[in-house]
């Protein structure tokens, strides 16, 4: 969305709800923007129409077949999971275990994922196991369409996965749902799957040999919710810079510090980046120093901070969509070659370590934005303006608080953000009889960035308003000051949603309106792929 855009054209989004473009699974890459298009429903899916990708998959789910009819022993389709696999299992019960699997997964807790995480992960699911080494029918492949075209979504809790042997537990209720078990939310309804698939015209889906086990023996959690941090800890890097550049307004501070040949002699392309593009919202400003040759670290080191994040999000974007774009299930079926390999591609360490790092450099977007606001409303270093940027007359002042509380919960954001950064992949834990015994804790690296993306949102919404509120505040004392055009669209856009502050008023729903259209990644364009 471009930056002259931050309201929302209800009816240009209602048109292209209606007719969402189709994201090709199958044959292909498929790209983070992709996912992220798919969760948030502006794209459907359809899979490939090329007759190779298709002989491929039909080639996988036969082969398989026909080496258990030849009395093959295969891990998970004839024996039993895990520590069970020294187990063997009768032909006559064959059949019945991949529904046994899906069962006695169903013990997640904890909150729900909501409708944009499920349908990344179920999207993630469908693209890895497209990728034909899991043995599994075309049917299964298209009743994972329709989850994500007829928005049949799984309710899917969040806690329960150490990361490997994959998201088993939450993803048994994906493949649930697909077997007309548990509940799904269906156009805006709690329903039973069985009967929304009666509804959409199908039977339920009776799962194949190896089918319950290629749906669950695989990272598509931690990858969808990736996918999906990725995409925030983008706009929070370009949002950070652009809020640097108006506090560098509000504050009367010095746009020197962003000099190009700066960046040039230390040169990190990401810090590079955020410079420009801080630069870029202060062209034309008048670079006489103003109250200090050097603004404070939280100022003037400002690039050096997000150029970490931006920097950080090349390797990320990597890591992410190589695993996206990967057969992460166990045992791999290669129908070229007809074998059947035991390996252990359900280890999500490289989405555990993505996240770990992730979370870490957002949580730092936290602390700097904050320490900005700290600057703005405190009168000892704001350079003249009012005491917690209170916009009120000389007459009401006395009782007027301006932006002080506002501060005081930023503060307590960033310290919860901070503190989420602990690192979920160091924490393995041996499980299931010692079969399990080194584990990714990807998803819950995954979830915690989660969440430090949203305390640091909240942070960037209180950041935003304030720093608005200081911009208007400067130009009354001094109307002389000159404030670049990119700046001032984005100050007159926030305003529109939050007027200026004369007299106190509670302001949580105007940061959470804010907020909630940071975390949509819709204040300000995310530039240069960060």
């Amino acid at each position: 969305m471009s930056e002259h855009d931050l309201i929302d054209d209800a009816h240009a989004h209602a048109a292209h709800a209606a007719t969402p473009r189709a994201v090709v699974i199958g044959g292909r890459r498929l790209s983070i923007e992709e996912v992220v298009a798919i969760a948030k429903g502006r794209a459907s899916v359809a899979l490939s129409g090329d007759a190779a990708w298709r002989s491929r998959i039909l080639r996988g789910a036969d082969f398989l077949r026909r080496h258990l009819a030849a009395g093959e022993t295969v891990y998970g389709v004839n024996t039993g999971y895990g520590d069970a696999c020294i187990v063997d299992v009768p032909m006559e019960l064959v059949e019945a275990l991949p529904l046994q699997l899906t069962r006695y997964h169903g013990c997640g807790m904890g909150a729900y994922l909501d409708d944009t995480q499920t349908l990344a992960v179920i999207a993630a699911r469908l693209n890895s196991l497209a990728y034909g080494f899991s043995g599994v029918r075309p049917v299964l492949l298209e009743r994972l369409a329709d989850l994500i075209n007829h928005r049949v979504l799984p309710r899917i809790p969040a806690e329960g996965s150490v990361g490997a042997s994959g998201d088993l537990t939450p993803l048994s209720y994906v493949a649930a749902a697909l077997v007309g078990e548990r509940d799904v939310m269906f156009d805006g309804t709690l329903r039973d799957a069985a009967g929304v698939w009666t509804q959409l015209g199908h039977a339920p889906l009776t799962l194949a040999p190896k089918e319950g086990l290629a749906l669950m023996n695989g990272t598509a959690v931690m990858t969808g919710l990736a996918c999906l941090a990725f995409a925030r800890a983008g706009h929070l890097a370009r949002l950070a810079a652009r809020l640097t550049a108006l506090a560098t307004v509000a504050l009367d501070g010095r746009a020197a510090h962003f000099d190009a040949l700066i960046f040039e002699a230390k040169p990190h392309v990401g810090q590079a980046d955020a410079a420009a593009w801080i630069r870029a919202d202060l062209a034309g400003r008048d670079d006489t120093p103003g109250h200090r040759l050097q603004d404070r670290y939280s100022i003037r080191c400002a690039p050096h901070v997000i150029g970490v994040t931006v920097d950080a999000l090349s390797w990320v974007r990597r890591d992410v969509e190589n695993e996206l774009n990967s057969a992460n299930d166990n045992p791999l079926i290669d129908p070229d070659g007809e074998r059947v390999l035991h390996g252990g591609n359900f280890y999500g360490g490289h989405i555990a370590f993505a996240m770990d790092a992730l979370k870490t450099a957002v949580a730092n977007l936290a602390d700097l934005m904050d320490r900005q606001l700290a600057l703005l409303v405190d009168d000892k270093f704001n350079n003249g303006l009012p005491r917690n940027l209170s916009g009120a007359t000389s007459a009401r002042a006395p009782i007027n608080h301006g932006f002080k509380a506002v501060q005081i919960s930023s503060s307590a954001w960033t310290a919860e953000a901070l503190k989420h950064t602990m690192p979920a992949s160091v924490f393995s834990r041996s499980t299931e009889a010692h079969n399990q015994d080194k584990v990714s804790m990807g998803t819950i690296a995954a979830r915690d960035c989660l969440r430090v993306l949203e305390l640091t949102e909240q942070v960037a919404a209180a950041h935003t308003l304030a720093t608005v509120q200081a911009l208007e505040l400067r130009m009354r004392i001094d109307g002389a000051t000159p404030v670049p055009a990119p700046l001032r669209v984005f100050a007159g856009q926030v305003a529109a949603l939050s007027p200026f502050v004369g007299e106190d008023r509670a302001l949580e729903s105007d940061l959470r309106a804010l907020t909630a259209r940071i975390a949509d990644c819709a204040l300000v364009e995310v530039a240069g792929g960060a």
